[in-house]
Protein backbone atom coordinates (compact mmCIF):
# COMPACT_ATOMS: atom_id res chain seq x y z
CA UNK A 1 0.00 0.00 0.00
CA UNK A 2 1.26 3.28 -1.18
CA UNK A 3 1.96 6.09 1.81
CA UNK A 4 -0.60 8.12 0.40
CA UNK A 5 -3.62 5.83 -0.10
CA UNK A 6 -2.41 4.57 3.79
CA UNK A 7 -2.76 8.51 4.97
CA UNK A 8 -6.43 8.52 3.15
CA UNK A 9 -7.66 5.29 4.97
CA UNK A 10 -6.21 6.14 8.03
CA UNK A 11 -8.21 9.41 7.59
CA UNK A 12 -11.12 7.97 7.29
CA UNK A 13 -10.94 5.33 9.86
CA UNK A 14 -10.02 8.35 12.40
CA UNK A 15 -13.10 10.60 10.61
CA UNK A 16 -15.43 7.14 12.08
CA UNK A 17 -13.86 7.21 15.36
CA UNK A 18 -14.60 11.27 15.72
CA UNK A 19 -17.49 10.05 14.49
CA UNK A 20 -18.73 7.21 16.68
CA UNK A 21 -17.58 9.28 19.82
CA UNK A 22 -19.51 12.75 18.95
CA UNK A 23 -22.70 10.08 18.93
CA UNK A 24 -22.39 8.14 22.07
CA UNK A 25 -21.42 11.90 23.58
CA UNK A 26 -25.13 12.74 22.33
CA UNK A 27 -26.64 9.72 23.86
CA UNK A 28 -24.68 10.42 27.14
CA UNK A 29 -26.24 14.01 27.55
CA UNK A 30 -29.73 12.60 26.56
CA UNK A 31 -29.87 9.78 28.46
CA UNK A 32 -28.25 11.89 31.22
CA UNK A 33 -29.42 15.35 31.46
CA UNK A 34 -28.33 16.39 34.63
CA UNK A 35 -24.52 15.33 33.91
CA UNK A 36 -23.82 18.09 31.99
CA UNK A 37 -20.09 18.38 31.26
CA UNK A 38 -18.29 15.25 32.62
CA UNK A 39 -20.12 12.38 33.60
CA UNK A 40 -16.89 10.76 35.33
CA UNK A 41 -18.91 7.26 36.52
CA UNK A 42 -20.58 6.91 33.14
CA UNK A 43 -18.40 4.14 31.19
CA UNK A 44 -19.53 4.65 28.18
CA UNK A 45 -18.74 8.40 28.18
CA UNK A 46 -15.33 6.84 28.60
CA UNK A 47 -15.94 5.22 25.62
CA UNK A 48 -16.28 8.51 23.59
CA UNK A 49 -13.25 9.67 25.06
CA UNK A 50 -11.34 6.30 23.73
CA UNK A 51 -12.63 6.93 20.37
CA UNK A 52 -11.89 10.87 20.14
CA UNK A 53 -8.47 9.30 21.74
CA UNK A 54 -8.29 7.12 18.90
CA UNK A 55 -9.33 9.15 15.59
CA UNK A 56 -6.80 12.13 17.65
CA UNK A 57 -4.21 9.42 16.79
CA UNK A 58 -5.04 7.91 13.49
CA UNK A 59 -4.94 11.98 12.36
CA UNK A 60 -1.90 12.32 13.89
CA UNK A 61 0.03 9.15 11.93
CA UNK A 62 -2.33 10.48 8.65
CA UNK A 63 -0.22 13.34 8.93
CA UNK A 64 2.90 11.59 8.81
CA UNK A 65 2.33 9.44 5.86
CA UNK A 66 0.14 12.06 3.74
CA UNK A 67 0.12 16.07 3.02
CA UNK A 68 -1.44 18.13 4.89
CA UNK A 69 -3.90 18.90 1.92
CA UNK A 70 -4.86 15.56 1.66
CA UNK A 71 -5.36 14.75 5.15
CA UNK A 72 -7.42 17.74 6.70
CA UNK A 73 -10.20 17.80 4.52
CA UNK A 74 -10.91 14.28 5.10
CA UNK A 75 -11.43 14.74 8.45
CA UNK A 76 -14.13 17.31 7.42
CA UNK A 77 -16.31 13.95 6.71
CA UNK A 78 -16.98 13.49 10.18
CA UNK A 79 -20.26 15.21 9.95
CA UNK A 80 -20.76 13.12 7.11
CA UNK A 81 -20.13 9.87 8.54
CA UNK A 82 -22.49 10.58 11.81
CA UNK A 83 -25.67 11.21 10.60
CA UNK A 84 -26.20 7.45 8.49
CA UNK A 85 -24.33 6.05 12.12
CA UNK A 86 -26.70 7.74 14.34
CA UNK A 87 -29.45 6.61 11.91
CA UNK A 88 -28.00 3.04 11.82
CA UNK A 89 -27.24 2.48 15.80
CA UNK A 90 -29.75 4.61 17.65
CA UNK A 91 -32.27 5.12 15.47
CA UNK A 92 -31.51 8.99 15.43
CA UNK A 93 -33.02 9.96 11.58
CA UNK A 94 -31.87 13.48 10.32
CA UNK A 95 -34.49 15.10 7.97
CA UNK A 96 -33.27 16.81 4.77
CA UNK A 97 -32.55 20.39 5.74
CA UNK A 98 -29.89 18.44 8.01
CA UNK A 99 -28.52 16.32 5.21
CA UNK A 100 -28.04 19.40 3.52
CA UNK A 101 -26.45 21.66 6.17
CA UNK A 102 -23.80 18.94 6.29
CA UNK A 103 -23.06 18.47 2.72
CA UNK A 104 -22.52 22.77 2.80
CA UNK A 105 -20.67 22.27 5.81
CA UNK A 106 -18.38 20.01 5.16
CA UNK A 107 -17.95 20.96 1.32
CA UNK A 108 -17.17 24.52 2.87
CA UNK A 109 -14.45 22.93 5.11
CA UNK A 110 -12.79 21.01 2.47
CA UNK A 111 -12.81 23.47 -0.19
CA UNK A 112 -11.02 26.15 1.97
CA UNK A 113 -8.49 23.25 3.46
CA UNK A 114 -7.66 22.27 -0.06
CA UNK A 115 -6.41 25.62 -0.53
CA UNK A 116 -4.62 26.57 3.00
CA UNK A 117 -0.69 25.94 2.27
CA UNK A 118 0.28 23.56 4.98
CA UNK A 119 3.52 24.22 3.93
CA UNK A 120 6.63 25.21 6.12
CA UNK A 121 6.39 28.30 8.43
CA UNK A 122 7.71 29.84 11.48
CA UNK A 123 6.85 28.97 15.16
CA UNK A 124 5.97 31.35 17.63
CA UNK A 125 8.19 32.57 20.54
CA UNK A 126 7.07 31.91 24.06
CA UNK A 127 5.33 35.58 24.34
CA UNK A 128 3.58 34.68 21.30
CA UNK A 129 2.13 31.67 22.82
CA UNK A 130 1.17 32.89 25.79
CA UNK A 131 -0.42 35.61 24.36
CA UNK A 132 -2.47 33.03 22.12
CA UNK A 133 -3.22 31.27 25.27
CA UNK A 134 -4.92 34.06 26.90
CA UNK A 135 -6.93 35.01 23.74
CA UNK A 136 -8.29 31.59 23.86
CA UNK A 137 -9.03 31.24 27.35
CA UNK A 138 -11.02 34.99 27.13
CA UNK A 139 -12.69 33.46 23.58
CA UNK A 140 -13.90 30.46 24.91
CA UNK A 141 -14.97 32.03 27.88
CA UNK A 142 -17.12 34.74 26.09
CA UNK A 143 -18.96 31.87 23.86
CA UNK A 144 -19.38 30.59 27.34
CA UNK A 145 -21.14 32.86 28.98
CA UNK A 146 -23.32 33.72 25.68
CA UNK A 147 -24.16 29.64 25.91
CA UNK A 148 -25.40 30.47 29.07
CA UNK A 149 -27.37 33.38 28.46
CA UNK A 150 -28.69 31.49 25.16
CA UNK A 151 -32.42 30.74 25.65
CA UNK A 152 -33.03 28.01 23.20
CA UNK A 153 -31.18 24.83 23.70
CA UNK A 154 -29.93 24.42 19.58
CA UNK A 155 -28.70 28.03 20.34
CA UNK A 156 -26.70 26.90 23.60
CA UNK A 157 -25.58 23.78 21.89
CA UNK A 158 -24.10 25.64 19.17
CA UNK A 159 -22.27 28.58 21.22
CA UNK A 160 -20.45 25.83 23.42
CA UNK A 161 -19.55 23.35 20.08
CA UNK A 162 -17.85 27.00 18.78
CA UNK A 163 -15.95 27.23 22.28
CA UNK A 164 -14.89 23.66 21.97
CA UNK A 165 -14.22 24.34 18.60
CA UNK A 166 -11.92 26.85 19.26
CA UNK A 167 -10.18 25.07 22.27
CA UNK A 168 -9.52 22.12 19.66
CA UNK A 169 -7.91 24.15 17.24
CA UNK A 170 -5.62 26.07 19.29
CA UNK A 171 -4.62 22.62 21.43
CA UNK A 172 -3.86 21.77 17.65
CA UNK A 173 -1.22 24.77 17.17
CA UNK A 174 0.55 24.05 20.14
CA UNK A 175 0.61 20.57 19.11
CA UNK A 176 2.75 21.38 16.33
CA UNK A 177 4.67 24.34 18.42
CA UNK A 178 5.63 21.21 20.92
CA UNK A 179 6.55 18.69 18.14
CA UNK A 180 8.17 20.94 16.50
CA UNK A 181 10.31 22.47 19.23
CA UNK A 182 10.53 19.04 21.72
CA UNK A 183 14.31 17.76 21.90
CA UNK A 184 15.51 14.84 23.97
CA UNK A 185 18.34 16.69 25.07
CA UNK A 186 16.15 18.75 27.15
CA UNK A 187 12.50 17.13 27.37
CA UNK A 188 10.89 19.20 29.82
CA UNK A 189 11.55 22.62 27.91
CA UNK A 190 8.04 22.76 26.46
CA UNK A 191 6.57 21.97 29.72
CA UNK A 192 4.50 25.68 29.34
CA UNK A 193 3.19 24.62 26.42
CA UNK A 194 1.83 21.29 26.89
CA UNK A 195 0.48 22.24 30.05
CA UNK A 196 -1.35 24.51 27.78
CA UNK A 197 -2.58 22.00 25.23
CA UNK A 198 -3.71 19.52 28.15
CA UNK A 199 -5.58 22.39 29.53
CA UNK A 200 -7.22 22.92 26.29
CA UNK A 201 -8.11 19.79 24.81
CA UNK A 202 -9.85 18.75 28.74
CA UNK A 203 -11.80 21.86 28.06
CA UNK A 204 -12.44 21.37 24.55
CA UNK A 205 -13.41 18.04 25.66
CA UNK A 206 -15.98 18.83 28.26
CA UNK A 207 -17.46 21.75 26.44
CA UNK A 208 -18.24 19.36 23.37
CA UNK A 209 -19.79 17.18 25.53
CA UNK A 210 -22.37 19.75 26.88
CA UNK A 211 -23.26 20.76 23.72
CA UNK A 212 -25.00 18.09 23.04
CA UNK A 213 -27.07 18.40 26.14
CA UNK A 214 -30.61 19.16 24.00
CA UNK A 215 -29.35 20.28 20.52
CA UNK A 216 -29.02 16.86 19.46
CA UNK A 217 -26.30 15.60 17.39
CA UNK A 218 -25.83 17.28 13.82
CA UNK A 219 -25.86 21.33 14.77
CA UNK A 220 -22.90 20.58 17.46
CA UNK A 221 -20.67 18.22 15.60
CA UNK A 222 -20.89 20.00 12.52
CA UNK A 223 -19.62 23.38 14.16
CA UNK A 224 -16.88 21.63 16.08
CA UNK A 225 -15.96 20.08 12.80
CA UNK A 226 -15.98 23.47 11.26
CA UNK A 227 -14.76 25.69 13.87
CA UNK A 228 -11.86 23.05 15.10
CA UNK A 229 -9.49 23.85 11.70
CA UNK A 230 -10.77 27.15 10.91
CA UNK A 231 -9.34 28.24 13.80
CA UNK A 232 -5.86 26.51 13.77
CA UNK A 233 -5.70 27.90 9.96
CA UNK A 234 -6.47 31.41 10.97
CA UNK A 235 -3.44 31.12 13.87
CA UNK A 236 -1.46 29.40 11.06
CA UNK A 237 -1.99 32.45 8.73
CA UNK A 238 -1.20 35.45 11.54
CA UNK A 239 1.44 33.50 13.54
CA UNK A 240 2.97 30.40 11.70
CA UNK A 241 3.65 32.47 8.38
CA UNK A 242 1.38 30.47 6.49
CA UNK A 243 -0.73 31.16 3.53
CA UNK A 244 -3.18 30.35 0.68
CA UNK A 245 -2.80 28.49 -2.43
CA UNK A 246 -2.96 30.25 -5.88
CA UNK A 247 -2.28 33.82 -4.48
CA UNK A 248 -5.24 35.98 -4.87
CA UNK A 249 -7.21 33.58 -6.75
CA UNK A 250 -7.02 31.31 -3.60
CA UNK A 251 -7.37 33.92 -1.40
CA UNK A 252 -10.85 34.46 -2.74
CA UNK A 253 -12.43 31.05 -2.85
CA UNK A 254 -11.13 30.42 0.84
CA UNK A 255 -13.81 33.11 1.69
CA UNK A 256 -15.98 31.56 -0.35
CA UNK A 257 -15.60 28.35 1.16
CA UNK A 258 -15.73 30.06 4.38
CA UNK A 259 -19.44 31.49 3.44
CA UNK A 260 -20.21 27.99 2.62
CA UNK A 261 -19.35 26.20 5.51
CA UNK A 262 -20.96 29.07 7.72
CA UNK A 263 -23.95 28.67 5.69
CA UNK A 264 -24.49 24.77 6.22
CA UNK A 265 -23.81 25.47 9.99
CA UNK A 266 -27.01 27.77 9.76
CA UNK A 267 -29.23 25.19 8.17
CA UNK A 268 -27.93 23.05 10.76
CA UNK A 269 -29.13 25.11 13.65
CA UNK A 270 -32.55 25.96 11.88
CA UNK A 271 -33.10 22.75 11.38
CA UNK A 272 -32.54 22.00 14.85
CA UNK A 273 -34.88 24.72 15.96
CA UNK A 274 -37.20 23.67 13.76
CA UNK A 275 -37.58 20.70 15.71
CA UNK A 276 -40.04 19.62 18.65
CA UNK A 277 -37.77 20.37 21.44
CA UNK A 278 -35.15 22.62 19.78
CA UNK A 279 -36.39 25.15 20.42
CA UNK A 280 -37.43 25.32 24.08
CA UNK A 281 -34.86 26.87 26.86
CA UNK A 282 -33.66 23.98 28.38
CA UNK A 283 -34.44 20.31 28.93
CA UNK A 284 -35.90 20.96 32.50
CA UNK A 285 -37.41 24.07 31.27
CA UNK A 286 -39.35 21.81 28.92
CA UNK A 287 -40.23 19.47 31.15
CA UNK A 288 -41.60 21.44 33.82
CA UNK A 289 -43.39 23.22 30.77
CA UNK A 290 -44.86 19.71 29.69
CA UNK A 291 -46.12 19.23 33.28
CA UNK A 292 -47.82 22.01 33.64
CA UNK A 293 -49.79 21.94 30.59
CA UNK A 294 -51.01 18.12 31.37
CA UNK A 295 -52.41 19.51 34.85
CA UNK A 296 -54.97 20.88 35.46
CA UNK A 297 -56.72 22.92 32.55
CA UNK A 298 -56.40 26.85 32.53
CA UNK A 299 -58.25 28.76 35.00
CA UNK A 300 -61.35 31.59 34.16
CA UNK A 301 -59.73 34.69 33.00
CA UNK A 302 -60.27 38.25 35.20
CA UNK A 303 -63.77 39.44 34.11
CA UNK A 304 -65.25 36.00 33.08
CA UNK A 305 -68.12 34.62 34.93
CA UNK A 306 -67.95 31.67 37.11
CA UNK A 307 -70.62 29.15 38.05
CA UNK A 308 -70.05 28.07 41.56
CA UNK A 309 -72.58 25.42 42.10
CA UNK A 310 -73.98 24.15 45.08
CA UNK A 311 -71.74 22.75 47.49
CA UNK A 312 -72.95 18.99 48.28
CA UNK A 313 -73.50 18.10 52.36
CA UNK A 314 -73.16 20.92 55.12
CA UNK A 315 -70.50 23.17 55.52
CA UNK A 316 -71.05 25.29 57.81
CA UNK A 317 -67.87 26.73 58.00
CA UNK A 318 -66.75 26.87 54.15
CA UNK A 319 -66.63 30.22 52.77
CA UNK A 320 -65.55 31.61 49.57
CA UNK A 321 -63.01 33.88 48.80
CA UNK A 322 -63.55 35.86 45.25
CA UNK A 323 -60.22 36.93 44.92
CA UNK A 324 -58.65 39.09 41.44
CA UNK A 325 -57.65 35.77 39.77
CA UNK A 326 -59.26 33.11 40.80
CA UNK A 327 -61.79 31.12 42.92
CA UNK A 328 -60.76 29.64 45.96
CA UNK A 329 -62.30 27.54 48.83
CA UNK A 330 -61.04 27.22 52.22
CA UNK A 331 -62.24 25.33 55.43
Amino acid sequence: MSPLLLSVVLSLVSAVAYAGAAIVQERVAADAPELTYAPLRNPVWWGAVLLNGLGAALHVVALAYGPLSVVQPLGALTIVFALPMAALFVRRRAGRRAWHGALMATAGLAGLLSVTDGGEGRTPDGPERWLLAGATFAGVAALFVLARLAGRSALRGVALAAAAGVAFGVASVFTKAVAEEWSADAPLAEWGSALVLSALAVTGLLLSQASYRGAGLAAPLATVTVVNPVVAATVGLTLFGEGFRYGAAGTVAALVCGAVAAGGLVELTLDRLARPGGDGPSASDASDASAASDGDPAGPEVGEGVDVGAVPGTRPHLEVQVRSRAVAGRP
